[in-house]
């Protein structure tokens, strides 16, 4: 079961030597999950105090709510709240490194592929880049224009109406045929509909003008009908799954966790959400999806000519490289963009 809740910390603001303690905290978390004792803080280029004065300042970071101490013995960790400011105040995306920035620019020049398959590879590519599980929501058919529809007999009672959109998806549902409907009414069926629906999205479809033939005219309104069930469909690729699952150690978290990837409904109202609350990242309990409470999503929305037509994002723990995920999530989506607008 998903329930849905939001619980935002409030706006704080840290002195200078608390925000690069907490700061030396984080960085030294996500790259190593381990709690972070405060010798090694006290070690930080950024950090010139000594270990005394930073044991002190991390006792107050705790009792405000950006750390927790998982044992008595044992160094710091943050905590959603502690990332949140993190994110906020400390950092800024990335610039993706040379080697991965190249991998991006071969990878589009070369995707020459129907629009499914460029999604679905362009979701390994992420979680391949960030070692993070990745979402790609491409762009729903209802919103996408027409180009062709073609009606092609499969037996002498089915045919399969194939529509071709703009963006060089393909879409087709079956259609049932009377008697009469043979290939030759098909085709002047087929020529009628791409004709009168090039450039019209299925969203705004509601009737096809007359051909002057009442049987063509019925197979033309059987077909428009049979369409509106490609409207609502999602495009949702999740790639890397494998990765997110070793960054818990706990057996709950990961079933958890692979079992909600799973459900293409929670993951489109997930990534809808956040980027509809004008957010590029969600940390834990932020993003409302329960099961997945132990991680962040970071997302960015993909542009084709000014319009929002989908999103990009990377699901990992909430220890994840904030600026390096941002880097990437944020020159992927426009790289992907860019490739829907060209066709």
């Amino acid at each position: 079961m998903v329930t849905m809740f939001d619980d935002r910390p409030r706006d704080v603001r840290l002195d200078d030597r608390k925000s690069a303690i907490l700061a030396a905290v984080v960085q030294e978390y996500i790259a190593t999950a381990q709690p972070v004792g405060s010798g090694s803080i006290a070690k930080a280029p950024s950090i010139n105090v000594s270990s005394a004065t930073v044991r002190s300042e991390l006792s107050l970071l705790e009792s405000e709510g950006f750390l927790i101490q998982p044992h008595t013995s044992a160094g710091r960790i943050p905590t959603d709240k502690g990332y949140r400011y993190f994110v906020d105040n400390m950092t800024r995306p990335g610039i993706l490194d040379s080697s991965s920035s190249r991998q991006v620019g071969d990878f589009f020049s070369a995707a020459h592929l129907h629009l499914e398959e460029m999604l679905h590879q362009t979701s390994n590519l992420l979680a391949e880049l960030t070692h993070n599980a990745a979402v790609v929501v491409g762009p729903r058919p209802e919103a996408v224009p027409l180009r062709r529809i073609e009606l092609v007999g499969l037996s002498e009672t089915a045919a399969t109406v194939v529509v071709v959109f703009a963006n060089g998806s393909v879409e087709n549902v079956t259609l049932d045929l009377e008697q009469g409907d043979d290939d030759d009414r098909l085709a002047v069926a087929s020529a009628h509909l791409s004709a009168r629906l090039d450039g019209a999205v299925l969203g705004d479809l509601d009737a096809v003008d007359g051909s002057g033939d009442d049987a063509v005219d019925r197979l033309c309104a059987t077909a428009v009908d049979r369409m509106q069930t490609i409207a609502a469909n999602d495009h949702v690729y999740t790639g890397g799954a494998s990765e997110v699952a070793r960054a818990f150690d706990a057996v709950e978290v990961v079933r958890s966790v692979l079992h909600t990837l799973e459900q293409q409904f929670v993951v489109v109202s997930l990534v809808s959400d956040i980027v509809e609350r004008g957010m590029s990242v969600a940390i834990g309990v932020e993003h409302g999806v329960e099961p997945l409470s132990a991680c962040s999503v970071v997302v960015a929305p993909v542009v084709v000519e000014g319009e929002h037509l989908g999103s990009v994002g990377v699901l990992g723990p909430t220890r994840m490289n904030y600026p390096q995920a941002l880097a990437t999530v944020e020159v992927v989506s426009d790289r992907l963009g860019r490739r829907i607008e060209e066709g």
